[in-house]
């Protein structure tokens, strides 16, 4: 264990405890809907969408870390659902996105894991080049940097996301 996954555990858990008062309240039915304030429709993302994209990053930390996804593990769909290419949809039917239930659970399982995966990670893993191919490899230097900004920046930036779809739906602040 090290110093930089203490640092970075301690602050990624945050995300969850917020997405937890975020997620309160939000029925079954207006789950995978996109928001309707003054009876507009919003095209913008929905609970579903936005918790379902958060559930795929638990696994590429522990990935990243070289230990099993174990339960942090999604079934192959969700990548094709809620990648980072794939389009929010309004599933009006409640048959197109995994349930509300479903999804939490994924989510908080997936989370608690990578969190306890990088709290036990040494400095040493943690400091070495970041090897995702990716643009943001330019900022996020050592892998440290990139899981710092999964299970941080990524997830409160999503989470910023449900925070505006539940003041559109004329939910308090959370």
């Amino acid at each position: 264990m090290g110093l930089c996954g203490e640092v970075i555990a301690n602050a990624a858990q945050m995300g969850p405890r917020y997405a937890k008062r975020l997620l309160a309240g939000i029925p079954e039915d207006r789950f995978g809907r996109f928001a309707t304030p003054g009876g507009s429709t919003i095209t913008a993302n929905h609970p579903a969408f936005i918790v379902g994209h958060l559930c795929l990053y638990p696994s590429k930390v522990l990935q990243l870390l070289g230990q099993d996804v174990g339960d942090a593990g999604v079934p192959e769909q969700y990548e094709q659902l809620f990648s980072k290419n794939a389009t929010c949809q309004d599933d009006a039917t409640g048959e197109l996105y995994p349930g509300r239930s479903e999804l939490i659970a994924a989510f908080e399982s997936g989370y608690e894991s990578a969190i306890a995966a990088v709290r036990s990670a040494t400095d040493e893993q943690l400091s070495v080049e970041n090897p995702v191919d990716s643009p943001a490899r330019e900022v996020l230097p050592t892998l440290g940097a990139m899981i710092a900004f999964y299970l941080t920046g990524h997830l409160m930036t999503h989470l910023g996301q449900l925070s505006t779809w539940r003041r559109m739906e004329g939910m308090p602040a959370a």
